[in-house]
């Protein structure tokens, strides 16, 4: 008996690929079940989803009592990717991702103030991009736990304080300890093939207080200063200056595409992209939908807002930022 499913299970089905907790499973899980019709044809898709809501709360139990046992600095990635900051302190690390974010991240106006990391998601236009907030890093101060996150991290925004005169310095003290860590600090349009050893991290820097008096000098000072390929913009997590430009240019670290599946006969799905590495074809979108779109697909149609109307292309095409796709199995 055929299932019958509704688009509106589509739709829930496609948040699958950007659940990474056991809570957040489970919730598109149940969505699932309270969408999918009641009837024979659906009865072993409805046990199935149940199963998984089980399992994934075993797991959530299980994460939570190894949380209790031991510390961890690992932050599950979410989102279409993942920027850790690093910077001294008082910098505005915090006063900056709470800027970009809107969450109600703890800021003071004493050092130290971050202890622990913490994510929290920026949004830009239709996705969002994870920021973790770190403690204080200085080529003096680092824990030795913190380059390993950079590693981890899909890339790194530094985030320089444009009102202390070793602002320069301070930088560079972080550049060399990571690099003694096997992490190369490179620009924002670098190629990082996978895998490459040491680690590569497309890095921006934030030049955060750019409202104070005389900040405008410092930034040209450091500049001619900094010892880093990086591209660098001047912002302040006060005023507001400058966080648009750099909402984008953290987004562009990221090296990815925004995708927007569409079912024949059907309107594109815009506010749930797919998120795929920049260079990625046709079928790696498909893989990315479902493995039976990747075993069974014939071809796509595409759509752009260049000069594609429903184009017929191959598995082989490559995607381009928000190109709307149609898959045919």
């Amino acid at each position: 008996m055929p299932a019958n499913l509704p688009p509106e299970y589509h739709r829930i089905e496609a948040e699958l690929r950007a659940a990474r907790t056991a809570e957040e499973k489970i919730d598109i899980y149940e969505r699932l079940i309270a969408v999918i019709p009641h009837h024979k044809g659906t009865d072993k898709l409805i046990a199935m989803y149940r199963q998984k809501i089980a399992k994934a709360r075993e797991e959530g139990e299980r994460l939570a009592s190894t949380a209790k046992c031991a510390a961890t600095h690992k932050i599950e990635r979410t989102g279409a990717g993942q920027v850790c900051l690093a910077g001294p302190p008082n910098a505005g690390k915090s006063s900056l991702v709470k800027a970009l974010t809107g969450a109600a991240v703890e800021v003071a106006d004493y050092p130290f103030t971050t202890r622990q990391p913490a994510p929290f998601m920026m949004p830009f236009e239709n996705v969002k991009v994870q920021l973790v907030d770190t403690p204080p890093v200085t080529g003096e101060l680092m824990e030795t736990w913190f380059p390993e996150m950079v590693k981890t991290a899909d890339a790194l925004l530094l985030v320089a304080d444009l009102g202390d005169p070793d602002a320069a310095a301070i930088l560079d003290g972080i550049a060399g300890r990571l690099r003694e860590r096997r992490i190369e600090l490179v620009r924002a349009d670098a190629d990082v093939p996978p895998p490459y050893f040491p680690f590569r991290k497309r890095t921006l820097l934030a030049a955060n207080k750019i409202d104070l008096e005389g900040a405008p000098r410092a930034f040209e000072e450091l500049e001619a200063l900094l010892d880093g390929p990086f591209e660098r913009l001047a912002v302040s997590a006060l005023t507001g200056r400058g966080l648009e430009p750099l909402r984008r240019a953290v987004f562009g670290l990221l090296r990815v595409v925004r995708v927007y599946s569409k079912i024949p006969g059907k309107k594109a799905e815009k506010d749930a992209p797919f998120t795929l590495r920049t260079g990625s074809t046709v079928m790696d979108m498909a893989r990315a939908v479902h493995k039976d779109f990747a075993e069974k697909l014939q071809y796509a149609r595409v759509w752009n807002a260049a000069s594609l109307d429903g184009l017929r292309v191959n598995r082989d095409y490559v995607l381009a930022d928000e190109d709307v796709v149609e898959l045919h199995i």
